[in-house]
Formats: structure tokens, C-alpha cells, sequence
């Protein structure tokens, strides 16, 4: 087994981050050919190249960005091995790592993720957004410690991964006050022929959305199609057209975007999951950190407390 250069590494992370092999050697106290050679060797045992020459300086290949995303969490941990074995730091933040698929409204996303923030033990939240899909990949490799979406995995993912049903949400329909005051009456008859704000093709709520409206038998009129919720919603409070969001959020929608409820149905449901791994384990524990007893991070911050805010007592329209 060829062993990896954890010298020559340090040198390309330190070369990463300054963006050019200058900045590197005075941070590193060496000679720029010093650096440039130890950055070669390591292309040379990964055989890969790691950086192309850019205007700016330095740019990391695709290989490179991989590499460097590793060498960032191996010294990272080296730092806080130091620290622990001083004394320094034993009480640092649990690291939870969440990937968040970015149809999901972002106060949603907020009311599930906040609790892990006020946990008695300090919690450091990275959350990364993007396509279910990629996020799962990130999923699979230990990138990320949960994932939440709108979905279980399907079959035509191949990861290997746990799913855990957080609950589901009717739908609220939204409108700017005087659009919102025009189509109230008789809904949701009034939905055919109305201005509509959806979300894009294939996702599970532009699905249900479609198979509801054609249930009912009620035409409206797509203004706009979009993948991003909030974009969605600022479209919407601009008066474009009505719109939907989760009846959990119901409140914050109309409060944060100024507009009003239209109507609501429980027959259009947004479901939120998380897929899982493996439990979050602090470096150098297995599972529970010593002073971390029960639970683990991701069981307390987000799965139990995610389940109490999943209701909503709403008034009634007028």
C-alpha cells in the first residue's frame, strides 16, 4: 500500500486556500520552488493535476477540489486533536453536516434546523443546499451527515441510507392582498383561470399540484415555473400570481412576504424526510461524545424536534 504525503498535502491545502504558490511559501516559511516541488510530488502519487493556472492565480481541478475538501477535514481535525490533548477546547461544537434539497421552502428548512442551535451542548451547523440527488451522493461518501427533502430515496438511487418520515403539510394558497381578495371568493373553484406561481417540473409537489388540479378539473393559468421556493414566493408577492406554500409556515409566509391566504387544502400534502448514514461521532468517540450522553446530535437536534413543529392551529378565512 503506496502511503499518502500528509507533508506534501499540507503544502497543496495551504497553496488552496492562499489562491498561489507565493503566498503559500511565506505562510509555509519556504522557497516557492520548495512548494511547487512538494505540490508535484503529490500530483505525481495521486496522478492527478490539482491546479490549472487561472488570471487570479491558482484554480483547483475537479480532482483538486476533491482533494482539497479532504485535506481541509484531516487538518482541521489534527487542530482539534492538539487542542484536546492541551486541554483547549474540550467542549467544542459537535459538527453537523446537513444537505438540504433546494425545493424545500427555506422556512421550513429553518423551523427543522434551529432547535439543533439551542441544544444545552454547543452544535456547529454547516448546511449545504442543492439537488436531492447530488446531495445524496454526498450522503453516501460521509460528506454529510442527513440529508432533508421531500422525499424518501427512491429505487433508482443506490446508496445505501436510512429513510425517516418527519410528517406532512396541507398547502396554503397565497396572493399579493388585492389579488389575494379577488380570488378568495369561491375558492378553490376560483383557482381555473387564475394567475399561478408553480414550482418546476418533476418535483413531487408540482406533481401533486397537477393531479389535483386535473382532479378537480380546474384550469389556471402557469405564469411562471420556478426551483427556487423563496424566488417563487417573491415573484408571488410582487403580484405576479397566487402561489403555495406549507400551511406550517403559514404565518411566516404572510408575515415575511406581506401577502394573504387565499384558501387551503389538505389534499395537496408536502412532505418532508431525512435520509440518514451514520450517526454524527465527535473525533475520537464512537458515537457518543463523553460528555454527550443519550442521544446523538443529529437524533436531538433535528429528528425529535423537527416532529413538534409540524402542526399548525390556523384561523379561519374571511
Amino acid at each position: 500500500m503506496d502511503w499518502l504525503n500528509y507533508h506534501h498535502l499540507y503544502y497543496f491545502w495551504v497553496a488552496a486556500k492562499e489562491g498561489s504558490i507565493g503566498k503559500a511559501s511565506q505562510m509555509l516559511n519556504l522557497s516557492q520552488p520548495t512548494v511547487s516541488t512538494q505540490i508535484k510530488a503529490l500530483e505525481s502519487s495521486l496522478d492527478e493535476t490539482l491546479f490549472i493556472r487561472g488570471r487570479g492565480g491558482l484554480l483547483l481541478t475537479e480532482p483538486g477540489r476533491l482533494a482539497f475538501d479532504y485535506a481541509d477535514e484531516i487538518f482541521t481535525l489534527g487542530k482539534e486533536l492538539q487542542e484536546n490533548l492541551k486541554g483547549i477546547g474540550f467542549d467544542r461544537p459537535a459538527r453537523l453536516r446537513v444537505g438540504i434539497s433546494d425545493v424545500l421552502p427555506k422556512l421550513v428548512s429553518h423551523r427543522l434546523l434551529s432547535p439543533a442551535l439551542e441544544m444545552e451542548k454547543p452544535v456547529r451547523l454547516i448546511c449545504e443546499e442543492g439537488k436531492t440527488e447530488e446531495l445524496l451522493t454526498e450522503l453516501s461518501i460521509h460528506r454529510l451527515d442527513l440529508v432533508i427533502a421531500d422525499a424518501p430515496i427512491g429505487g433508482a438511487v443506490s446508496i445505501k441510507a436510512f429513510n425517516h418520515f418527519l410528517g406532512s403539510s396541507g398547502v396554503t394558497f397565497f396572493g399579493e392582498r388585492k389579488m389575494a381578495a379577488s380570488y378568495r371568493k369561491g375558492f378553490p373553484a376560483s383557482l381555473s383561470g387564475a394567475p399561478l406561481l408553480v414550482p418546476s417540473e418533476g418535483t413531487l409537489l408540482r406533481r401533486s399540484i397537477d393531479r389535483w388540479m386535473s382532479s378537480k378539473g380546474y384550469i389556471p393559468q402557469i405564469r411562471a415555473e420556478f426551483h427556487d421556493s423563496a424566488l417563487l414566493k417573491e415573484f408571488g408577492s410582487n403580484g405576479a400570481g397566487l402561489f403555495l406554500g406549507p400551511t406550517i409556515i403559514e404565518a411566516d409566509i404572510c408575515r415575511e412576504y406581506d401577502v394573504e391566504v387565499v384558501g387551503r387544502t389538505d389534499e395537496i400534502l408536502e412532505s418532508l424526510c431525512h435520509h440518514r448514514r451514520a450517526k454524527i461521532t465527535p473525533p475520537g468517540g464512537s458515537g457518543n461524545h463523553p460528555n454527550r450522553p443519550g442521544k446523538t446530535v443529529r437524533q436531538q437536534g433535528v429528528k425529535n424536534s423537527s416532529r413538534c413543529h409540524l402542526s399548525i392551529n390556523h384561523p379561519p378565512l374571511t
